[in-house]
């Protein structure tokens, strides 16, 4: 298993639901009721898909590697560019979901909120995973020994084996497949 190859992957799943994040916001800007149960699932789907299992794979098997092999600019790339991205995506996920209540509480004018965070997600993940896919995941593979990039493969593979056992790809996949048929084919 290539694990950065695989990040790219599942890259590809992440945008397909920023569609779906996008398209159910405009649904509501026309008008459409807001559907709680598909936002919580599109909250789930970043929190543990992209967040959780993508996110992880970076943070505690990547990039920890290119900061202590690779120094200075990997340093720089990933503390003050990847991990704040990851925490800005955080919080407009905070902030949906809250704004979410709100509006089910009976304020309307949050819907506006809802909107506001989910698109401004969708810009961040966008910017942040061309980013990773034509600059960090590339700079990687150059910098980082093949030994290092062996371990982060054999790495992945032991954490994709655990994640199997949970059935988390497939689960997440499905959610994905659900709520495109609704908002987006």
């Amino acid at each position: 298993m290539n694990g950065i190859n695989l990040m790219v992957e599942e890259h590809k799943y992440i945008k397909r639901m920023l569609v779906v994040l996008r398209k159910a916001s405009y649904g509501i800007l026309k008008g459409a009721e807001v559907d709680y149960e598909d936002f919580e699932k599109m909250i789930d789907f970043v929190r543990s898909y992209a967040d959780n299992h993508h996110h992880g794979k970076e943070e505690k098997i990547l990039f920890n590697r290119m900061v202590t092999e690779i120094g200075g600019p990997a340093e720089k790339l990933v503390n003050l560019g990847m991990l704040v991205e990851h925490d800005l995506g955080r919080l407009h996920m905070k902030e949906l979901e809250e704004a979410l209540g709100r509006v089910k509480s009976g304020d309307d004018e949050s819907k506006v909120d809802v909107i506001a965070n989910a698109v401004s997600y969708t810009h961040l993940l966008t910017r942040h995973i061309d980013k990773e896919d034509s600059t960090v995941y590339t700079f990687a593979n150059r910098k980082l020994s093949g030994d290092t990039l062996n371990t982060i493969d054999m790495e992945c593979e032991a954490f994709e084996k655990e994640m199997e056992e949970k059935n988390i790809q497939q689960k997440y996949i499905n959610i994905l497949e659900e709520l495109e048929k609704k908002y987006v084919l």
